[in-house]
This record gives structure tokens, sequence and C-alpha cells, in this order.
């Protein structure tokens, strides 16, 4: 089964952290990507595809200006996967979609909206090595080169050159997952990286349906979500955090001083 209702606290954490022993390291390293969403029926759909209408056809016009009206003074700023990167954490729409490698921070973004609390939320949970099997043969080698699990823009970069190059490097539809950048101290906080795939128009649940035994969704019942935010909160996994600055700061404080809801 893919779905799983946490029953309680202790046992979402045994959930999200099950099989995360690695015996050839003797270590705790989970293979998991995480995504945590405050409604348990969303799906797992990029910023582009919810444009609607014939956003595939806007996607290069979108990072094409992006990238002219932006400040300049960016670190690889004619590589694509690079701009992809600065794009989508500016809230530009791309096809990019945001994970963790911290189950505790896709806690976070499955309990931040007070708002949805009378909704059950969820965490994606998909094996990010497993994903990799699925990427044409030239990528998998570059990951055998790299001895990486995850892709980055340089090792992207010397195999394609543009989205297009992305989109027909093969007749199947795949997914990877990319490191972005360190540019910013939120990508660093949130232990963030991101999904990609290779058609623009393809929401990732989806694909994923086509391959069950690479992930799980574990429904967090919406009777748990004030516990868990409280807890969170006192572990200070919060907006304080992951958003540094005044604007994560305000999000934590109005939060953190609203009224429970009966």
């Amino acid at each position: 089964m893919n779905e799983y209702y946490a029953k309680d606290w202790n046992d979402l954490q045994e959930k999200l952290f099950a099989n995360s022993w690695n015996p050839r390291i003797g270590r705790y390293r989970s293979r998991y990507a995480f995504r945590g969403l405050s409604d348990a029926d969303f799906k797992l759909e990029t910023t582009l595809i919810r444009l609607v209408g014939d956003y595939q056809k806007l996607e290069n016009h979108l990072l094409r200006n992006f990238s002219k009206y932006a400040h300049q003074n960016v670190v690889e700023r004619d590589s694509i996967w690079h701009w992809l990167s600065v794009a989508q954490h500016h809230g530009l729409p791309t096809r990019l979609m945001d994970w963790t490698y911290s189950p505790y921070i896709a806690m976070h973004f499955a309990t931040e909206n007070i708002e949805k609390y009378d909704l059950d939320g969820v965490i994606w949970a998909v094996d990010y090595i497993e994903v990799n099997r699925f990427v044409p043969e030239r990528l998998k080698i570059e990951l055998e080169k790299e001895g990486a699990n995850v892709f980055t823009s340089k090792m992207l970069i010397k195999h394609l050159n543009s989205l297009s190059d992305f989109s027909k490097v093969s007749d199947e539809d795949f997914v990877l997952f990319i490191e972005p950048p360190s540019i910013d101290d939120r990508f660093i906080n949130q232990f963030a990286f991101f999904s990609i795939s290779s058609n623009p128009q393809l929401a990732m649940d989806e694909w994923l349906k086509k391959h069950p035994e690479i992930w799980m969704r574990i429904i967090i019942p919406k009777e748990m979500k004030w516990e868990i935010r409280d807890k969170l909160d006192q572990a200070n996994i919060t907006e304080r955090v992951l958003f540094p600055g005044l604007d994560g700061l305000s999000q934590w404080l109005k939060r953190q001083y609203k009224p429970k809801k009966d």
C-alpha cells in the first residue's frame, strides 16, 4: 500500500524514518525526498501547470524575460539550470517542484496553514535514488562518474543546454532530482532540492502511479495537526528559521499568536 494514515505523533516519526538505516556505511541515511501539503487532496502539480491554458508554450518566454530583467550579478547566470532555480525561488512559475531532505520541514509545510486545519494533510515521500533508474543512460553515467545520487546544475549543463534538449533526451517521460545552488539561506535552512520532469505537462503524481514501488503518501489526520504544529514550533521548525528575515518572522508571529479555533 502506498498510502498510510498516521495514528499519532510517534507513529508518524516511525513511518517517516522507516528504512533509513544504511548497513553499508553504518549510518542512518534516508533515501526519501519529502513534500508536505496542507490538503491531502492536492496533486503534485508544478506552478507552471497551475497557469493552465497553453502554459507549456509560455515556459521559455517566462524564463527568457526573467533572466533578461533580473539582476545580472548572478553566479552561473548563463546556465538554464541555475536560472530555473533562481526563478523558482523568487516565485516565477516553472516546471520545478520543491522537496526537502528533512521530514520535519515537510511536516512544517503540511501544518503551516492553520486555515486548513479542518482538512487532512499529507507528506509525500519519494525514493530519489530509485528515481534515477528511469533517467536516460548518459545521465545515469554522469551520476555514477560523480558518485552522486542527485544532479546539480553543473552536471546537467554538460549534457543539456536547454529545456528543449531536456524534453527531447528520451522518448519516455522521466523525472530527476536536482540540488539548487546555495544562493539564499532559505535553500540551506529548508534542506531543499527540486524535482523536474522532462515533460512540462506531466504532474508528478501521474508519473509516480506508474512506479508504485518508489513512493508513499503519509496522511496526517486533521485531528493531529495542532499537536504536530505545537511540537514543531517548540523544536524551532518555524517560518522564522525557514524564511530568514522579517517576512518569515511576521508569518511565524501571526500564526503563533492566532487563537486556536474550536
